[in-house]
């Protein structure tokens, strides 16, 4: 009877300590999507440029990328616990200020650091569940319970941001995460117990910098490129300083005994195609969690909270269907759903791109789904693909360079198809103003690529409104055709990458 209940006890704890860390990882999801949804109420409320507003995506992107695997190194080294709550008390505090900010600047600084506290939240609460749950079905069932989470949390922060924003403003989608985390906080310290790892890793700092370095210039060069012109030497040496750092990070991993990034890896060909997919997946379907809410808001016209219902077709696909992909996986390896994924992705792009030239509600509903639908099928395979292409005791390794794939996907995906959708969208305007006769002012069209229609039409006089608000959304749409193309592409060409070394693993050429 007493170990029974000993058992129960025990199970029951097992059970909240989960909760916690599952709550911890969410919370770094639900910020994310949030924010996507309320980004055209800060551009126009503090008067943003699309850079800008890329920024404010991009900073906390960067720094959370660059910053998982040394907050896993740091957690195992220092205690999970300890470093658990460090992050929450960093992501609470930046939030705060994320809130508070007065200007765009002071939100994306205010975001790099709320992205430093999401990884140093994320990191430690996967170990915590890893240390916690050691019997095989217990785990299974921890990390089943643990995505089921973080897929709930995708399909329904597009509608909280959607109603915060309406109901008490975007500042609120970042104040709401301080009396959470007070309360995760308080969770933490009366449940979970500290742990170390008895060996652990050296950090890397070295890479650390050199791939930041790598990552920010790059993201660099794509968000200042529609703006100044992608020949002008800010531009050009962004980019060519973003594949120098590359090349030296490459080099320094190579030469190191403990990197952050075992690029030896990269010699077995089924690996490379597995973190291809991952990359692709990020950047041509996960991103979409931030642009679409600005396609719908800023190419449809919808409000927050309808971009937030809009965006349900999407959410919920890409709840569903990793559990449809596992279902498959008797009947196809894991090379073919990955192509299967990243094909019925592209084909969504390609449906978004005709849907956003053409303003019809059912090819947009239909896109969507279609979009979320490769996007669920890619979510829980190409983790899986990147674990099974490795030896066992590289899994911590591999597990690392996914994650790393994944953000750096997002970032890059976001930068880049932001760039696609500035560029094209200028370009259409000032098409389009030539077209109807109208005088093209700059500082509108910069208004218009930022999201804020209203300031832009303050301009020209009220009688030509209706007129400059039909022009500002169809050149807004056509800028997201363009992207969407591109994220098409992507999808497709990861594909063919992916049925390459695939090829070669089975004919026996693969190192």
């Amino acid at each position: 009877m007493t170990a029974t209940l000993s058992t129960s006890t025990s199970s029951n704890k097992g059970t909240a300590i989960l909760i916690v860390a599952s709550t911890g990882c969410a919370m770094t999801v639900l910020d994310t999507n949030v924010v996507g949804i309320v980004l055209p109420t800060i551009a126009r409320e503090l008067q943003a440029s699309f850079a800008e507003v890329e920024w404010v995506i991009s900073t906390y992107v960067l720094c959370f990328a660059v910053l998982l695997l040394p907050a896993g190194s740091i957690a195992d080294r220092f205690g999970r616990r300890r470093v658990f709550l460090c992050g929450i008390t960093l992501f609470a505090l930046a939030s705060l200020a994320c809130g508070l900010a007065p200007s765009a600047s002071g939100l994306y600084l205010a975001r790099a650091a709320q992205g430093v506290g999401a990884a140093f939240l994320l990191a430690p609460a996967l170990a915590i569940i890893g240390h916690t749950f050691h019997e095989e079905h217990a785990r299974s069932r921890a990390w089943a319970i643990w995505g089921g989470i973080m897929g709930l949390t995708m399909v329904v922060s597009p509608l909280i941001g959607g109603a915060i924003n309406r109901v008490l403003g975007w500042r609120w989608a970042f104040h709401i995460n301080v009396p959470i985390c007070a309360l995760l906080a308080a969770a933490v310290l009366g449940l979970v117990e500290e742990s170390r790892d008895p060996t652990p890793r050296t950090l890397d700092l070295p890479g650390i910098v050199l791939f930041a370095l790598a990552m920010f210039s790059v993201t660099w060069a794509l968000i200042l490129g529609p703006s100044h012109d992608w020949t002008s030497g800010i531009v050009v040496m962004g980019a060519l300083a973003g594949l120098a750092l590359f090349a030296v990070f490459a080099w320094v991993e190579r030469r190191r005994a403990h990197p952050m990034l075992d690029l030896e890896l990269f010699t077995a060909w089924p690996f490379v195609g597995a973190v291809v997919a991952m990359f692709a997946y990020a950047s041509s379907a996960q991103v979409m969690a931030s642009l679409l809410p600005l396609f719908l808001q800023n190419g449809r016209g919808d409000g927050a909270l309808a971009a937030g219902i809009g965006m349900l077709p999407f959410a919920l696909a890409m709840l569903i269907f990793p559990q449809v992909g596992r279902r498959l996986s008797p009947y196809l390896d894991g090379s073919r759903i990955l192509m299967l994924g990243l094909s019925i992705v592209a084909l969504g792009n390609l449906v978004m791109m005709y849907a956003a030239r053409q303003h019809g509600e059912v090819r947009l509903i239909i896109g969507m789904a279609i979009l979320g639908t490769g996007g669920g099928l890619l979510n829980g395979e190409t983790q899986k693909a990147i674990m099974g292409t490795v030896p066992h005791h590289r899994a911590g390794m591999a597990s690392g360079i996914s994650t790393t794939s994944r953000f750096s996907g997002i970032l890059l995906g976001f930068a880049g198809l932001g760039a696609v959708l500035a560029s094209s969208t200028r370009s259409a305007l000032e098409q389009a103003m030539l077209a109807a006769k109208l005088p093209i002012e700059a500082t509108a069209i910069d208004n218009i690529v930022a999201g804020d229609i209203e300031r832009a039409i303050g301009a020209y006089s009220p009688e030509l409104a209706p007129t400059l608000t039909s022009i500002a959304r169809d050149g807004y749409s056509m800028g997201f055709s363009h992207a969407f193309l591109v994220a098409g592409i992507v999808a497709v060409v990861a594909a063919i990458v992916v049925s390459l070394t695939m090829r070669k693993i089975k004919s026996g050429t693969c190192p």
